[in-house]
């Protein structure tokens, strides 16, 4: 998600993503940075908390006013990050779990690997509504989507192309429309650097592919 260099820290690079996605401002507040710091002792990828961020972040988009922040700070951000911390520690612990000898059950499924069967699921949930996109859907399950990540980082890429993917399957006059719409949602301020404004147009468009094709959090 982010496009800082691999030596960055958990807290600049929450940071980096939050003020992207927000489309504004350069610095944390004291009480942004107090919670910063508490979410970087969970011990979670830095992918999980960017994960509650956009999606904190794009509950709020249609709502927002133009020129207008998307988020008005981290905070905004708690109760989505908290409970995607508590998904991925849940699932984390269930997928390392040894079997019970005895146990018939299955192994349960990783944050990713759940993450990766839900995407599919709503796919061709997508592919049964718009007959147009069974090709598109198809392939993606054939190439983009064939192998079940291993990283969350992976995973967020995956679901990023994904979009991408179908909104270039669209008829040109709804890719425009889609275009406008994600470009007019939110006014990028001219302090943010040239990182940070690739990361945010990123997030408008796949949230604005979204909103379009009728997707839900996946």
């Amino acid at each position: 998600m982010s496009l800082l260099p691999e030596s960055a820290s958990f807290e600049e690079l929450v940071q980096d993503y939050f003020l992207a996605v927000r489309g504004a401002g350069l610095m944390l507040s004291a009480l942004d940075s107090e919670l910063l710091t508490a979410w970087a002792r969970e011990g979670v990828p830095f992918e999980v908390v960017a994960r509650g961020i956009s999606r904190s972040a794009e509950k709020a988009l249609w709502d927002a006013r133009p020129g207008e922040p998307v988020l008005r700070n981290l905070r905004a951000c708690r109760r989505q990050v908290d409970a995607e911390i508590k998904k991925y520690r849940s699932l984390a612990a269930g997928a390392s779990a040894p079997p019970e000898p005895s146990s018939k059950r299955r192994k349960a499924l990783s944050w990713e690997e759940t993450r990766h069967a839900r995407l599919i699921d709503a796919l061709e949930d997508l592919a049964g509504r718009e007959p147009t996109l069974v090709a598109r859907v198809t392939w993606l399950r054939s190439t983009v989507l064939a192998r079940i990540p291993q990283e969350p980082a992976v995973m967020d890429a995956q679901e990023a192309l994904s979009f991408l993917a179908l909104l270039r399957a669209l008829p040109f006059p709804q890719r425009r429309e889609v275009w406008r719409g994600a470009l007019s949602v939110g006014t990028e301020q001219q302090v943010m650097s040239v990182r940070a404004r690739k990361v945010s147009r990123r997030f408008r468009l796949v949230a604005a592919v979204r909103r379009r094709l009728g997707v839900k959090e996946v």
